[in-house]
């Protein structure tokens, strides 16, 4: 699907504030709001959108320990050890990374003692981790939602 400008200028508003009304949105694009959410349709249609979801501050949710992880694992262990993690409601992401079979994490805790919990009884008990390098964030600067147009 090729974008038009106008299509960029809807999925930046979307992006600002995905709760826009179509009539808002019309408004603010100049269009009826019948072909605002035809465009809104075909983009989801097309994969352009893939959903509409809710940001929510961990931290406002007593989850104040955001913690990155970079793990290594056998070759052959690194997909079952990626899903397994990627299940866990501790992970809020995990990536492949490029490397010697290397995973990206990020988690989000209530404390340390969750933190350790995760660490010990959790993460090294997964069979084919060869390391496990772990970083607690201490300030966020940006944090990214998405592709920004």
């Amino acid at each position: 699907m090729k974008l038009d400008d106008i299509d960029l200028k809807l999925i930046k508003l979307l992006t600002d504030n995905g709760r826009m009304s179509y009539v808002d949105l019309a408004k603010e694009l100049g269009l009826s709001h019948v072909s605002v959410r035809e465009r809104v349709n075909q983009l989801k249609d097309e994969g352009v959108i893939e959903k509409f979801s809710v940001v929510i501050n961990s931290e406002k949710v007593g989850k104040t320990v955001s913690a990155f992880f970079e793990v290594d694992c056998e070759p052959t262990a690194l997909v079952s050890v990626a899903e397994e993690l990627a299940e866990n409601p501790r992970v809020a992401s995990c990536y492949q990374m490029t490397g010697p079979s290397t995973l990206h994490m990020h988690v989000l805790v209530q404390d340390f003692v969750e933190l350790e919990h995760f660490i010990n009884e959790e993460l090294y008990a997964l069979k084919g981790i060869n390391r496990v390098e772990s970083h607690i964030l201490l300030r966020r600067f940006k944090s990214r939602n998405g592709l920004k147009l």
